[in-house]
């Protein structure tokens, strides 16, 4: 069932002066924009455009990162990660579509530290969800909500993005 009241443009608006923000707060230099495939992928693509960013965008697939295998299985489209070869000193936005449990995250910075130790991350996401079950949190979001249990949001795309919620019971196949 999509979000009525959830207007992507709007979201991503909020995103992007939050982001604004913390750009100009933590002084960051020339930061490294990195989205996390495929939702996250989408939305650094946009902001990406929006900050008028003079790098190529960095994409991470953390599939070989995660630690819940068992509870969300393999997937079997595993995509190549595109990141500058070190990011040893960068500055990095890291930009997921929605932040649950942290896992996602976790598994992302992982990654990341496997290319180099950067100066500092900031995380901006589209929706910040309840649900966290490890102590990270988002610098940055479009929107916060909560959800009742079995139910997941999901973001559609990448032309146009979509955002719907979706029962488990929808998701077990």
């Amino acid at each position: 069932m999509p979000l009525k009241n959830l207007n992507i443009a709007e979201l991503l608006d909020s995103l992007e002066a939050a982001i604004r923000r913390q750009i100009a707060e933590r002084k960051l230099n020339h930061p490294l924009l990195i989205g996390i495939h495929s939702g996250g992928a989408w939305i650094a693509e946009q902001i990406h455009q929006r900050l008028g960013c003079d790098e190529p965008l960095g994409l991470l697939d953390i599939t070989f990162y995660r630690d819940d295998f068992s509870q969300i299985g393999m997937h079997p489209k595993v995509r190549t990660s595109s990141v500058p070869p070190h990011l040893e000193g960068r500055d990095i936005i890291l930009i997921d579509d929605v932040f649950y449990t942290g896992r996602t995250i976790r598994a992302a910075l992982n990654e990341i530290f496997d290319y180099g130790r950067p100066n500092q991350v900031v995380l901006a996401v589209l929706i910040e969800r309840d649900g966290r079950q490890i102590p990270l949190q988002p610098d940055c979001y479009g929107t916060r909500m909560a959800l009742p249990k079995g139910q997941r949001i999901k973001l559609t795309g990448p032309e146009p993005l979509g955002i719907h919620i979706q029962n488990f019971d929808m998701v077990a196949a």
